[in-house]
């Protein structure tokens, strides 16, 4: 089905799209406000870099000096984001040649279909590479926030947990949409039933031939062969 395929690739690419801007974006946890009695400057931070902003709306970013020195779970979703788009840039290219309106490879519906479902499982490997790293971050920021004895500055999530969650969504529903497009396909083209009848001229002519030639035979005379 063409517009299932359509709207499996808008989606998923649309997907990639969200989860390309988030691991730019650099709210990905926010200083806690909360228990602030005055507050001079917010610090954001993402998984390369610490940035603050203060009253008088100065904004100063500053990367991450050693990736050893940076917590194991944001060293895996660094990993894990990164692979994620990798594999959503590959899973769009499958999806575009497994288009049933797009000619640029083989036309048989099958191999397209084919094609488009490994589009599809890709973008689904690409969505959990993004929702897992995605939610174990927000998972600690929120472990931190509520642990009374944690030292350090206490943050809440920020707006690009939110979008990965939604390019995530987003690459998912499109790789199902994707994937049910082979079942489609070879639904269509695999229960074809052939039948052949003679045409109506053709049986005619065939059974007049063959009653004269058993009138003709009855003619003849056990002597005719002597």
């Amino acid at each position: 089905m063409s517009a299932l395929d359509a709207m499996g690739f808008l989606l998923g690419l649309g997907g990639w799209i969200l989860i390309s801007v988030t691991l730019g974006l650099d709210q990905w946890r926010v200083s806690s406000l909360d228990g602030s009695v005055i507050t001079t400057s917010t610090i954001y931070e993402n998984l390369w870099k610490s940035c603050a902003s203060d009253s008088t709306g100065v904004y100063n970013c500053r990367n991450f000096l050693s990736l050893f020195g940076l917590s194991g779970y944001i060293r895996t979703a660094q990993a894990m984001m990164i692979t994620s788009i990798l594999l959503g840039f590959f899973a769009g290219i499958l999806s575009l040649f497994g288009l049933e309106c797009i000619q640029l490879s083989n036309t048989d519906p099958v191999v397209k279909a084919k094609i488009a479902t490994a589009g599809g499982a890709l973008f689904i490997v690409a969505s959990l590479c993004a929702m897992v790293p995605v939610s174990w971050y927000a998972f600690n920021v929120t472990q931190q926030f509520y642990d009374p004895i944690y030292p350090g500055t206490k943050y809440e999530l920020g707006m690009g947990l939110y979008i990965g969650w939604a390019g995530g969504t987003l690459e998912m529903i499109g790789g199902i949409c994707l994937c049910c497009s082979c079942k489609t396909a070879t639904g269509k083209t695999g229960n074809y039933s052939y039948s052949y009848r003679a045409p109506r001229s053709t049986v005619g002519a065939v059974s007049k031939k063959w009653n004269s030639e058993v009138d003709n035979s009855s003619n003849y005379g056990k002597n005719a062969y002597v």
